[in-house]
């Protein structure tokens, strides 16, 4: 239905953000809570690019591992930034330009990311299913392959979901009840009427995430199917455990996405915390599930730590011999006066 308070429908040339809440009090809490887990979002990706080069760990899970650890660096880069300045600024103000870019931005991100956890669920059907003939079909053609196709699916979506929403007359008022641009709080600004969009969206939505979803639910169907068959109950776990972090980041991203997505209009206090989980907490989480439940993956991690925690020890070492030689040569300056 169309913006009742659309007033004369002066065009928008600029938004203001209302954030996460308008509670002064909580401002700083919230900015060093966000700070925080930004910073554990980082610290954590960027130590699963790092970990996931190693020779040991060339292989097509770890491979996509990598590029999911990226995304969700520029998942959360694109929103936690601009959130967090505006916990402590007065002006809460995004251009209409900035707007745009940051609605393409995270559209393309979550829908890469999903296509890609499509192609993963593929990978580990083909390792369970298809083990003698696994280094042939994913090979490293075929996953530059599908990481391209994910993202070239990311970006048709990205581009018609972003013209959609602003080819839309929005009119006022310039507040959006968030704390980034997205597509459901910007449809509230809209002095036109938006249900021919609103079931574009829910389509949208149904194909962009249940799509992948059931590629997921049917490359797990057969890899069930082919552990069950498996005699040995190790082998079995083995097998499982595999594939269970993978299931763990798809269930996360499937909750939050679709309560977000399939109810466009809805501006609630509920959204805007699943908005920030979806944005901000998952891609932290996305790093512990990987690496708490991946033996290869912890023990690089643990490796690398003993190598930083001995080459910090040596470090400490030289500079102690080396205050002591000064000192040695101060004595003997000293005893030579």
């Amino acid at each position: 239905m169309p913006n009742q308070n659309a007033g004369n429908h002066t065009l928008l040339t600029e938004f203001v953000l209302a954030g996460l809440s308008s509670r002064p009090e909580l401002q700083h809490l919230l900015f060093f809570t966000i700070c925080f887990i930004y910073s554990m979002t980082l610290i954590g990706n960027l130590l699963i690019c790092t970990v996931t080069v190693h020779p040991t760990l060339q292989m097509p899970m770890y491979f996509f591992l990598r590029v999911l650890a990226f995304l969700d660096i520029s998942t959360a880069s694109v929103v936690v930034p601009k959130m967090l300045v505006n916990l402590l600024s007065e002006d809460r103000s995004i251009s209409y330009l900035g707007c745009v870019t940051q609605l393409y931005c995270v559209v393309f991100l979550a829908a890469t990311e999903w296509y890609l956890l499509a192609a993963m669920a593929y990978d580990r059907y083909v390792a369970v299913c298809w083990p003698l003939r696994y280094a042939a079909i994913m090979s490293s053609r075929a996953c530059l392959a599908l990481v391209l196709l994910s993202c070239c699916s990311g970006q048709v979506v990205s581009v018609l979901q972003t013209a959609w929403v602003f080819t839309l007359s929005l009119c006022g008022p310039r507040r959006i009840n968030y704390f980034f641009c997205d597509i459901p709080p910007l449809l509230v600004l809209s002095c036109t009427d938006t249900s021919l969009y609103e079931r574009q969206l829910i389509s949208a939505t149904v194909l962009v995430i249940f799509t992948p979803f059931c590629l997921i639910l049917l490359s797990y169907a057969c890899i069930i199917s082919s552990i069950l068959k498996i005699s040995s109950a190790e082998s079995r776990h083995k097998a499982f455990s595999t594939c269970s972090s993978h299931l763990t980041v798809v269930t996360l991203y499937c909750a939050s996405g679709t309560l977000i997505y399939l109810q466009p209009k809805s501006s609630k206090d509920a959204k805007k915390i699943l908005a920030l989980i979806y944005t901000t907490v998952i891609p932290t989480l996305n790093p512990l599930i990987y690496s708490l439940r991946n033996k290869e993956v912890k023990e690089v991690l643990i490796r690398g730590l003993h190598v930083l925690l001995c080459l910090f020890s040596s470090l400490l070492l030289i500079k102690k011999y080396f205050t002591s030689f000064r000192a040695l040569c101060f004595s003997f300056k000293v005893w030579g006066k």
